[in-house]
């Protein structure tokens, strides 16, 4: 029985086929040697697995010599949870000869280099910012990466999300139906979570504006990362939150509580939409050169303070800004309740037009 183990002992099997596997993906490659079992280092061991082929090197069967049924390979699988997937016998530990082997460290090498650059790019991202280089140098094995010519489609609504993506390099446009863009995302932006979270189809198309370069991590690998490092989910979670209030705003509607960054939404059009909407509150503004606070009642601008300046002074100075966060809150104190408007907005706007026409 020992002479037959050794025979068996040491080898190399790949995944060729996997259905619903919370682990495994097809090119996953376990390794056998010295009885000892390793899988790829970056994902979990599996006790099914490890039991299956504790099975089979155990065998009196060959599994990588003379082929069992009609000269093909013998074909493995392994069903214990409820994904299934299928392996096979792909080579001996050792290479053969010396060439073979000397081939495999080239190609190791040049993947290593590969994945050193990759690894470079990603630790400036603010989406990894929280895992240290370990951890990051394993979540890079997961990743695929992929360069797509301008004017392609990177996904499309309606289908099934597949990836979460990551632009490196280039930029990427979220289209309407009509076919405008809705707004575009560009390098450490990342898109295709929203589908893989939900499990609904894509909600909107995306495509290439540029050459872009995307890193891209399977909706398996997805899941794996955010039950392997916690801290991520938490950054997602803050996305999706500041995205959906993006897209509330863009709809027209603001809630008390809700925030925002300028980039995303001028100064001009909030005002507006508070008008428009006829709310009654306060926005605050955290800005570079420092906070301000302009009050409405139903919709009306009623006071506004920037730094030393008040009213139209503060609202003219704050058209200006185009970085910063901004707060909503419902209601104002009741001293100001009785203040008349400081002036329509779109009279105040003509008014600042006609300064500026003038100087």
């Amino acid at each position: 029985m020992k002479n037959q183990l050794t025979t068996f002992r040491d080898a190399i099997f790949i995944v060729t086929e996997e259905r619903s596997c919370p682990i495994y993906n097809v090119g996953d490659e376990f390794k056998i040697e010295n009885f000892c079992l390793s899988v790829p280092f970056y994902k979990p061991g599996c006790l099914y697995l490890s039991q299956v082929i504790a099975n089979i090197i155990s065998s009196k069967e060959s599994y990588g010599g003379v082929p069992k049924f009609g000269g093909h390979k013998p074909i493995f699988d392994c069903g214990g949870c409820d994904g299934l997937i299928h392996f096979e016998f792909k080579k001996e530990r050792d290479f053969a000869t010396p060439q073979m082997k000397l081939l495999n460290e080239t190609e190791e090498r040049q993947r290593r280099l590969h994945l050193d650059k990759f690894f470079g790019v990603l630790r400036n991202l603010d989406f990894f910012e929280s895992l240290d280089d370990d951890a990051l140098s394993d979540l890079t094995m997961l990743l695929e990466m992929r360069t797509i010519p301008i004017d392609k489609v990177v996904i499309k609504k309606g289908d099934t999300g597949s990836h979460l993506y990551i632009v490196l390099m280039g930029r990427v446009a979220v289209m309407a139906k009509d076919g405008s863009r809705i707004t575009e995302m560009g390098e450490g932006e990342i898109f295709g979570e929203m589908s893989l979270l939900s499990g609904e189809p894509v909600s909107s198309s995306i495509h290439t504006v540029s050459d872009t370069q995307l890193a891209m991590l399977s909706s398996k690998n997805f899941k794996h990362v955010l039950k392997k490092y916690p801290v991520l989910q938490l950054f997602l979670f803050k996305m999706l939150v500041e995205r959906a209030q993006i897209l509330t705003l863009r709809s027209g509607n603001i809630t008390s509580g809700m925030t925002g960054e300028l980039a995303e939404i001028t100064t001009m059009s909030l005002f507006q939409l508070i008008k428009s909407a006829q709310k009654t509150g306060r926005i605050d503004l955290a800005l570079e050169q420092g906070r301000a606070m302009v009050f409405f009642r139903e919709g009306e601008i009623i006071h506004a303070r920037f730094l030393k300046l008040r009213n139209k002074d503060a609202v003219f100075a704050l058209l200006n800004e185009k970085s910063g966060r901004f707060t909503y809150t419902k209601g104002i104190p009741k001293e100001l309740d009785n203040l008349p408007p400081i002036g329509g907005f779109r009279g105040m706007l003509t008014e600042e037009l006609q300064g500026i026409d003038e100087q």
